[in-house]
């Protein structure tokens, strides 16, 4: 990872969440915090970006907008920014506000950017145990923003600085106070840049000191991640923007590929959403241009 980009990608997500808090209705998932960490100055500067780069998501689309720049952000956020995003999140706290009423009070986020769970329901403060994992980097990011907006930390929420794609590490859960006890993991956006191998190894890893009833819920590609272009050709656009970026997609499963992953870690699926579910549950009768990325899947597994 080169200096920063985990932090520019960070900021990117946020700027999907910023603009649909901002201008979408209905709402998929309302970030109402999420203003407070991506300032002004970096909203206009991604959202001319988008608007400079409309030529690579679709020539059609800049000759049709050519006169209307803001037409052309609203196309490229919907389309290709912000739909899987937007979902995936709706869809976890969903799962996740359950668990708790199930007993979890440890919540472990993979890949945490600049999340704003803690700082969005502060009356989970004394019941929830909150761990944002990330790059050293995103994480320094992250308490800069906060300490820009004046947010105060809340005491639930902990740091934990570590580069878990690579090699994880429980000693630095539990020096933040992490213990065996029931607990929900979120691995939003990550799976398709990890090979086969290293989903395997991680999930293996999260889940070898936690008991039975602990879960996750995560997104990932299916087998047709590299073939299929979706509408706009918007699939093929994001596998290629990851690799211009330096940051490749490296894999996308069966459905039998995922349920033997997890049943090597002992866990069993309790729901999977295909992208007709998703579209269903969280994109029906809409009349803007927000649908289900094609060849996103959402998961949540359970530890038997």
């Amino acid at each position: 990872m080169k200096q920063n980009e985990s932090s520019l990608t960070s900021l990117v997500s946020a700027f999907g969440r910023a603009y649909h808090n901002k201008y979408d209705t209905p709402k998929i998932f309302d970030d109402f915090m999420v203003h407070k960490l991506i300032s002004e100055e970096e909203f206009s500067a991604i959202s001319r970006n988008m608007i400079n780069g409309i030529q690579f998501f679709n020539r059609d689309m800049e000759q049709k907008f050519k006169d209307d720049s803001e037409e052309i952000l609203k196309w490229i956020t919907q389309v290709q920014l912000s739909p899987t995003s937007l979902a995936r999140y709706a869809y976890c706290e969903k799962v996740l506000l359950n668990e708790i009423k199930l007993g979890v009070n440890q919540y472990v986020i993979l890949g945490a950017g600049l999340d704003t769970f803690c700082f969005r329901n502060p009356e989970l403060k004394n019941s929830l145990q909150v761990y944002e994992i990330d790059h050293p980097d995103t994480q320094e990011f992250k308490k800069k923003k906060l300490e820009d907006a004046k947010l105060n930390v809340p005491n639930n929420l902990h740091f934990v600085s570590m580069d878990f794609t690579t090699e994880f590490s429980y000693q630095d859960l539990v020096n933040e106070g992490f213990n065996n006890k029931k607990t929900f993991f979120s691995l939003l956006g990550v799976s398709y840049y990890l090979t086969k191998e290293e989903n395997e190894a991680l999930i293996k890893h999260l889940f070898a000191n936690v008991p039975p009833g602990s879960s996750i819920v995560f997104d990932y590609a299916d087998e047709k991640l590299f073939k299929e272009k979706g509408i706009y050709n918007r699939v093929e656009n994001m596998v290629k923007l990851a690799s211009a970026s330096g940051e490749p997609m490296k894999s996308g499963f069966t459905y039998d590929e995922i349920e033997n992953m997890l049943e090597k870690s002992g866990l069993l699926i309790y729901e999977h959403l295909t992208p007709t579910k998703i579209n269903e549950l969280f994109f029906k009768n809409r009349t803007d241009y927000l649908s289900a990325f094609e060849t996103i899947h959402f998961i949540h597994a359970v530890k038997k």
